[in-house]
């Protein structure tokens, strides 16, 4: 039997033939990563290579890290192998890998949604024999709100609040959603302060997106300069003594998970936002079909019952088991997220 262009080890997913790896949650050698998500992009690799956006990216969060970039649909060969990097949309400079062997092509995709956010590369169809797909939202409960109508919600929602003499503080996850909000509020509703942790990120992505003026929240900032503000926040600041700074305050949290009933009262938020970055149920059943693929992979997420739904149209469907993160990325408690964000 012929050994698969790509299997799942103990350290991640592993082309044999170039003797590389796919967003490895172990050290290795020689690794491709997809995007600068803690659970994708780790520490301790000898050689990284990503899509070129994503350099300063995990350059901030890894440090000193051996990095090549490449740019959108460049072939590069490695042992015969010709891989290529291809739009996710789920974060600034986040890549699905093209796969090509003697013929075969396989995709992965990292984590990635079709909905066009205005500040993320769009996402790209990529033909392929085998498609690995995350699942985070795969169950058909899942419908996003179009973008536009969710942020509508947003800026009425801050309105209103500063209205009542109250500041307004938004949760999102520190890489991506932040900025995602950042870009569609509207500064003429008030002031936009952030948290340190998101004030640090956006600050690397600025010269790749044109985002509005921002005022990072230190210890010299004053209650009363907020007040009647936005600030945004990563969600481990909740419930924290810095939030204390805020009073009186409203908060929110911009998640896919506020789809859920009851997910808002679980996480003690006043108001919750529909809007995540991954695929909803059915852009993840377009997105296979568009890709003309016979294979899927279903990695993180309610893998199972996704891929039994999708042998019941007729793919060959199975699950793996990695160590990705996606649904708590989006819950804002991924245990190395953190340690990010607890930065002033």
């Amino acid at each position: 039997m012929q050994t698969p262009l790509l299997i799942f080890n103990e350290c991640g997913i592993y082309c044999t033939q170039a003797d590389v790896y796919l967003d490895p949650w172990r050290a290795v050698k020689n690794a491709i990563i997809t995007h600068g998500h803690a659970d994708h992009s780790r520490y301790g690799h000898q050689n990284y290579i990503t899509q070129h956006l994503n350099v300063p990216i995990i350059k901030h969060r890894l440090g000193t890290i051996n990095v090549t970039g490449k740019d959108w649909n460049e072939t590069f060969t490695i042992n015969g192998v010709k891989f290529s990097l291809h739009p996710a949309g789920h974060i600034i400079g986040s890549a699905q890998v093209r796969v090509e062997y003697k013929g075969e092509v396989w995709v992965f995709t990292g984590d990635y949604k079709t909905e066009d956010d205005g500040i993320s590369t769009p996402y790209e169809v990529v033909k392929c024999n085998t498609f690995i797909t995350e699942c985070t939202f795969g169950l058909p409960a899942f419908k996003w709100t179009p973008q536009t109508e969710v942020m509508t919600e947003v800026n009425k929602w801050w309105s209103d609040n500063k209205a009542d003499g109250k500041t307004s503080v938004l949760f999102g996850y520190t890489l991506g959603k932040a900025q995602r909000l950042l870009k569609y509020l509207d500064p003429s509703i008030g002031k936009i302060y952030t948290h340190g942790a998101v004030e640090n990120m956006t600050e690397v992505l600025r010269p790749m997106c044109d985002f509005p003026e921002t005022i990072r929240i230190t210890r010299e900032t004053k209650k009363e300069e907020i007040a009647g503000n936005i600030v945004l926040a990563p969600p481990s600041a909740h419930g924290s003594t810095w939030i204390r700074k805020m009073s009186p305050y409203v908060t929110g949290s911009a998640s896919g998970w506020m789809a859920f009933r009851g997910a808002r009262r679980r996480r003690a938020i006043d108001k919750g936002f529909v809007l995540s970055d991954h695929c909803d149920w059915q852009g993840l059943l377009e997105s296979i079909k568009a890709t003309g693929c016979e294979r899927v992979i279903a990695t993180h997420g309610y893998s199972d019952i996704f891929s039994r739904y999708l042998r019941e149209l007729g793919y060959d469907a199975r699950t793996a088991v990695t160590q990705y993160e996606g649904e708590l990325e989006e819950m804002g408690t991924s245990t190395t997220e953190t340690q990010h964000n607890e930065e002033l």
